[in-house]
């Protein structure tokens, strides 16, 4: 259980830090730089975007793995890996999660070093 959790936790962060930086970098962008002609935007641009693609597959699949281990409700599932894709909700549904799985007493604590 406690794998699943840090394997989710992991990829929420990771995953919601590449979309915020993206998507500050698309407001911005188009509200300063002219990214609206796809001409003036950098490479790294695109390269941020096709980046949070795949680390959004990676965070559904740790998502699915937490919400099966925990047995959450269909929709409970769905809005935890819908937050993937609205710019900082993977950090909310990350808090949400931790603190749900904290009530129920599933983070058992750490073994003590040998």
């Amino acid at each position: 259980m406690r794998g699943a959790f840090l394997r989710y936790r992991v990829m929420a962060y990771v995953t919601g830090v590449v979309l915020a930086v993206a998507f500050v970098w698309l407001v911005v962008g188009r509200l300063f730089w002219g990214y609206e002609d796809a001409a003036m935007r950098p490479a790294l641009y695109g390269y941020l975007w096709i980046a949070h693609g795949w680390l959004y597959f990676l965070y559904l699949v740790a998502g699915v793995d937490l919400a099966f281990r925990i047995r959450y409700s269909v929709l409970k599932t769905l809005a935890i890996l819908v937050a993937g894709t609205v710019p900082f909700m993977s950090f909310v549904a990350e808090h949400l999660v931790h603190k749900d799985i904290a009530a129920r007493g599933l983070l058992d604590p750490a073994p003590p070093p040998p």
